[in-house]
């Protein structure tokens, strides 16, 4: 593993938050905005450890609500690059309700492109990633399977 790669295991970012009562919608759960900047703030963090460089968000895929969270909830939500291209990066990150007894319930997932800039606001080349498990190794599949998605709806003004 050469200064040019860094392992997934190095970008992993976990934040935990309390659902307040600024933080629902009218229904009385979380707000999915909210959540999204959550989401938002946990990739680029992610993004960061893996380029140690500024980053921007330039798109969100699948963000799937799966369940909803109330007031007093602890929300635990965990980032990792899972795959990189020149430029890009890739973070999934995962959201859960975690329980008294440390038990977490997925809540929603989301994949994020970031792509990390240099002092100049351009983007920049970002390390390669080391792969150390097959789980990583199925993400990275994935991924790329994720990415020619996101070309095409590109390419059909999605």
């Amino acid at each position: 593993m050469g200064a040019e790669s860094r392992k997934v295991s190095d970008s992993l970012v976990e934040t935990v938050h309390i659902v307040r009562p600024n933080h629902l919608n009218n229904s009385g759960r979380l707000f999915g905005g909210i959540l999204m900047q959550w989401i938002d703030e946990v990739a680029a963090l992610a993004a960061k450890r893996h380029c140690r460089k500024n980053v921007t968000t330039v798109s969100v895929d699948n963000l799937h609500f799966i369940k909803g969270a109330y007031p007093k909830d602890d929300i635990v939500i965990r980032g990792k690059v899972t795959h990189v291209g020149n430029t890009s990066m890739e973070v999934k990150v995962d959201t859960y309700v975690e329980d008294e007894n440390g038990k977490r319930t997925l809540i929603n997932r989301a994949y994020l492109t970031e792509v990390a800039l240099g002092h100049d606001d351009k983007p920049i080349r970002v390390p390669r990633l080391f792969l150390e498990t097959e789980e990583e190794k199925e993400e990275w599949i994935k991924a790329e399977k994720r990415r020619e998605l996101r070309k095409i709806q590109k390419e059909g003004g999605f």
